[in-house]
Parts: structure tokens; sequence; C-alpha cells
């Protein structure tokens, strides 16, 4: 077993158990134990439990920063960066949501997730050809992190399988964070649910900025 299969195989074991006991129940050692696992592995590629939620959003960036070769806009390809984000999220959605159960009584970790996700967040912004330099990069990232937040909590509470009302408030956040900044879609037809991995109807390029309350 390589280490990129340890370490997937560890992260679906500790979600299993997170899905069924909690997150707050959850240590590397029993998932390891849970699946079979060095535990001398385990201490050296987890050296603590929230390098389990770290490898998943890796492995979540990694799938969603796969070179597809496909034109678009910005707002086309942070659409779809984003839905590939999620569907790694998706398969692991019982722990996933867990988590988040535990995220308000557990301020360090918040914070840990909140800066590993804003830099997740870059990575999406570069690679869709966003301007993230100076002042008014910074501010199109705030944006970008606040469209993944509100997308991520409609996701924990869609229960369709095929995520359409999760696609639907990604396109709306999208569409928001265009229009506050004086922006609209090039094509004024263009409303409703993008259907994921498809072609979507064009937006003139962002730059974001944050999303009201």
């Amino acid at each position: 077993m390589d280490n990129d299969q340890f370490d997937a195989t560890l992260l679906r074991s500790a979600l299993e158990r997170a899905s069924l006991h909690g997150w707050r129940r959850v240590t590397v050692v029993d998932a390891a134990r849970d699946a079979g696992l060095s535990l001398e592995t385990a201490r050296r590629r987890f050296p603590c439990k929230a390098a389990i939620l770290l490898t998943l959003g890796r492995l979540a960036d990694e799938a969603a920063l796969i070179e597809d070769e496909s034109e678009g806009s910005v707002r086309e390809k942070l659409f779809d960066m984003l839905m590939r984000r999620l569907d790694v999220f998706q398969q692991y959605r019982d722990g996933v949501r867990s988590v988040l159960r535990a995220l308000p009584t557990d301020p360090l970790l918040a914070v840990l997730l909140g800066g590993a996700t804003l830099e997740s967040m870059k990575w999406m912004a570069d690679a869709a050809g966003m301007n993230t330099s100076g002042l008014a990069g910074a501010v199109r990232l705030q944006a970008l992190l606040g469209v993944w937040t509100a997308t991520l909590r409609t996701w924990d509470r869609d229960d369709s399988q095929d995520m359409g009302i999760t696609m639907a408030a990604l396109d709306q956040a999208l569409d928001r964070a265009a229009r506050f900044t004086g922006l609209a879609p090039a094509d004024t037809q263009a409303t409703g649910t993008m259907n994921h991995g498809m072609d979507t109807d064009p937006m003139v390029d962002l730059p974001l900025e944050p999303l009201p309350e």
C-alpha cells in the first residue's frame, strides 16, 4: 500500500467512524485499527486528528484542479471546480456533516480549517484565471470563500442524489457575487440551475466582492 492508498483508507475509516459516533469521538488510532492499518505509519502520516481533515481538503482540491482543457469564463470554471470539490465531500457525506456539527464547539479546529479553506479558494481562483493580487484580490478571495461557505451550508441540507439543490445554490451565489460588483450574466436569459459537468451559460468574469449576510 503506497502513501496515497494509506491516506485514503484511513480517511474513509475515520469519517465512517465520525458518521456513527460523531467527530469528537474519532481518533487516528481507532481509525487505523478499524481499517487494519499500521499504527506506526498512521502516526507518521497523521500526527494529529486534524490531519485527517486536511487530507480530505487536499484530495478535494486535487479533484477540483484536474485540467480538462475546457474553455469557459472565470465564472464557469469556478462553478465546475467548486462542484468537483463537493463531489469529493459527497463521497464521505455523513462523516463530513458530523465535522460540520462539531465546528461550533471547537474554535481551534474552525480556525485551522478556515485558513486551509481560504488557501484552497486561492488555488481555485488562480486556476480559474481570477486576479488575486493586492487588496482587490484579497477582497475577491474573501468573496469566493463566502460563495463556498454558503454553498456548503446548502449541501449540508441537500439530500437529493444529484445535488441539484446544491448546484442551484452555487449558481445563485456566484450570480449574487457578480451582481453586487455591478456585473451581470452575458446572457440575461441564463437563470436557474446549471447542470454539473455540462455546458453552462456564459458569465462575464468576476471580480467578486463579499456577499451580504
